[in-house]
């Protein structure tokens, strides 16, 4: 983890670079070691592809629905 710290030592404006933020989820991913869901994978290329975030939430609604942080 502390390698991954040194690597992403700089969040700040991954928001406006799509392309750089799925890279850091696909590395962070692999470091960590665990299977990933598909729809993990399915974000990161579209993130890679350079998709933005708001853009990947509408063309998958469904995404993180039920990890209990909804309106209701």
């Amino acid at each position: 983890m502390d390698s991954m710290a040194d690597d992403f030592s700089g969040f700040e404006g991954l928001e406006e670079d799509p392309k750089a933020m799925g890279q850091m989820m696909r590395k962070m991913g692999k470091e960590m070691g665990e299977d990933m869901p598909p729809e993990f994978d399915g974000v990161v290329d579209r993130l890679e592809k350079g998709q933005r975030p708001e853009d990947i939430e509408k063309a998958i609604p469904d995404l993180g629905g039920g990890a209990g942080g909804d309106d209701e």
